[in-house]
């Protein structure tokens, strides 16, 4: 969320924010309820030092036995008015709040301009598209194959976009997800969280989902609870209207979760086997940090997510996202796509984001110098370190063989007692 002061003293900057970033919110409403705000503050205080100077006046009279009922009238009045502001006050506020909520984070200044992903700035690649020189399969072809995922019957159970991992598919899964939870537990010093699947409304503000993203996520009404779209709503919210002592950060955690999206707006985009799904597996990474060192995080942030990447030897590119395919809540994100090869394309495999203190004014997250007196919001930061859904189809498709089979790479063996995935039949 943006301050009203950020808003007051940069209005071309936040109005040509919300237009870069597609958003439609109305600005000169707010700029004119926060000009009301201010007037009605001052009103107020000067009816409230006139009531105060009244009552001395009242106590006066009294006690040297004089008539106060002509101050005790204009008491009265004086206090009805106050009332009267106190109440409009609320609403205003109310409606201010209200209205801020819609206001997206303001782009990094180095954010290109842009529309689409088309717009997307290049930052790096790693590695080389591999090479075969036989006909390949999709994942599609080899999970049905070699009998490890079942889309049909996951859409049989629940509906589709929610796969079924068989054999030794969901030990494959498996592994992948404690391979990159001991890498960013044993090596990158992050904390390991275990969170619910579920969260309140007041969760869901907190990060930026409510109310920008209500049709895009499940709800249960009965419960008034939400199904999480990502690890980042609980983790973040751990620290909801708390205030962190700053010798502590940067605080790291990361955890792994189920994630659930309704992908309301995804109509017409791809949707086959892994490309688009409503429930996936993802190893989430959080950061609370200073101010000050936020994008020097953010970039050893990219790096945490890239090395799961390099040690299964998977080719990806790295893009700087636009403002039009900028999140609501992000100020800078990249985006890290590996290539799958029967697909002939890139897939969007992690995502890794600088909110600066937009989420942190939300949700209520502080931190305070040692022996000092004041707290500063701390800055967000999240990445998928990363998302196993398009990461399995790519991995599969990369690693396949002439003959059908699935080798496995060689970071995963600790986690598996097989090699290579083969036909059963």
């Amino acid at each position: 969320m943006l301050d009203l002061k950020t808003i007051r003293e940069n209005v071309d900057l936040v109005r040509e924010a919300i237009k870069n970033k597609k958003e439609s919110v109305d600005l000169n409403r707010i700029i004119a309820l926060d000009e009301e705000r201010r007037s009605i503050l001052v009103e107020a205080e000067k009816l409230k030092a006139t009531r105060n100077r009244v009552s001395k006046e009242i106590g006066s009279r009294m006690k040297s036995g004089g008539n106060a009922d002509d101050l005790k009238s204009e008491m009265k009045v004086v206090s009805e008015q106050i009332q009267n502001f106190d109440q409009r006050l609320k609403q205003v506020d109310q409606d201010l709040h209200d209205l801020l909520l819609w206001v997206p984070n303001i782009p990094h200044p180095e954010t290109p301009i842009g529309d689409t992903e088309e717009d997307n700035k290049l930052y790096k690649t790693w590695g080389e598209k591999p090479q075969m020189d036989f006909k390949l399969k999709d994942h599609l072809e080899l999970g049905q194959e070699l009998d490890i995922l079942d889309f049909s019957r996951g859409a049989k159970v629940t509906g589709s976009g929610f796969p079924v991992y068989k054999g030794k598919g969901a030990s494959l899964e498996r592994a992948l997800l404690n391979f990159m939870l001991d890498l960013h537990i044993r090596k990158h010093g992050y904390t390991e969280i275990f969170p619910p699947f579920l969260t309140n409304a007041d969760s869901m503000y907190g990060t930026g989902q409510l109310p920008k993203l209500g049709d895009d996520m499940y709800f249960i009404p009965k419960d008034d609870l939400y199904l999480i779209p990502t690890a980042e709503v609980p983790i973040t919210n751990l620290h909801r209207n708390e205030t962190i002592p700053g010798d502590r950060l940067p605080v790291k955690y990361t955890a792994y979760s189920a994630c659930f999206r309704r992908e309301a707006g995804s109509y017409g985009r791809e949707t086959r086997g892994f490309l688009r799904v409503h429930q996936f597996n993802k190893v989430e990474l959080v950061k609370f940090v200073h101010p000050d060192t936020s994008y020097d995080e953010l970039e050893l942030l990219l790096g945490d997510a890239e090395e799961v990447l390099q040690a299964l030897d998977i080719h990806y590119k790295v893009v700087e996202l636009c403002t039009g395919d900028l999140s609501f809540a992000s100020a800078k994100t990249y985006d890290i796509e590996t290539w799958a090869p029967a697909e002939n394309s890139w897939l969007e495999t992690s995502s890794v984001s600088n909110f600066e203190d937009f989420q942190a004014r939300r949700a209520g997250i502080r931190f305070r110098e040692k022996g000092g007196k004041k707290s500063q919001f701390v800055h967000t930061l999240n990445g998928s370190g990363v998302a196993t859904s398009r990461l399995m189809v790519s991995l599969l498709e990369t690693y396949q063989t002439d003959e059908g089979s699935v080798i496995v790479p060689e970071v995963l063996h600790p986690y598996l007692d097989f090699r290579v995935i083969e036909k059963k039949y």
